[in-house]
């Protein structure tokens, strides 16, 4: 697929899921809240790219809630260059993603972060991740074992249907190499840098904190 293809793509499904997710607020809030729109540009005296957050505040359920949408290009620092995936052979990036914020008024509901991205350098891949925050521990051995459970469960039917699906696909040298590079030299990056924090609320200029927190998770093939 050409890439210019896949950039549209991803693009225009971020900012659709920005607006869906928003509508369901909005439903949630029986729809006596709007949202709060600003679009931002990544620089202020040349075209590269930026997107819109849109924030509500002081409903019945949610507190504080962001919901950023970014496409963004330029080219990375040199000192960011050796730590980007691709990047060592020619700094220019582009990218664009969705990154979403919920703070709850009750405080019983979790906290909640969801991102996703499309990041292209020389090689293009897809990261993201999503974490629920309890303010209040949720007592009871039962409902955590239950957790748990579905947990184990749902990790057990992933892993069997992507096993089936690639087990008998034909491999290079070549590909056991990639493996080991992935293995070696990103693992540590993606443990240290894979923190949605930085693609929060903050990240309307901040083309740097953005970029940090995306390690490639899934190449498109």
């Amino acid at each position: 697929m050409d890439l210019d293809i896949k950039k549209d793509l991803a693009s225009n499904w971020f900012k659709l899921l920005q607006n869906a997710i928003c509508n369901d607020i909005i439903k949630l809030e029986k729809n006596k809240l709007k949202f709060t729109s600003t679009t931002w540009k990544k620089n202020r005296y040349k075209e590269e790219g930026g997107g819109e957050y849109k924030i509500i505040k002081n409903g019945k359920i949610f507190e504080k809630v962001g919901v950023n949408f970014s496409k963004v290009f330029g080219k990375f620092p040199k000192k960011f260059q050796n730590k980007i995936l691709g990047a060592n052979k020619d700094p220019k990036f582009w990218a664009t993603g969705i990154s979403v914020v919920m703070h709850m008024k009750n405080p019983h509901i979790p906290a909640m972060h969801f991102n996703t991205r499309f990041i292209c350098t020389t090689q293009n891949w897809f990261g993201g991740g999503m974490d629920v925050t309890p303010s209040i521990r949720d007592i009871g051995e039962r409902k955590d074992f239950q957790f748990v459970r579905d947990v184990g469960v749902t990790f057990q039917m992933l892993f069997n249907n992507i096993i089936e699906k690639k087990m008998k696909k034909k491999w290079t040298l070549k590909d056991k190499e990639t493996q080991y590079i992935k293995r070696g030299r990103y693992a540590e990056f993606n443990l240290l840098y894979d923190r949605g924090t930085k693609f929060g609320l903050q990240t309307g200029g901040n083309v740097e904190g953005i970029l940090m927190s995306l390690p490639p998770i899934a190449k498109w093939k």
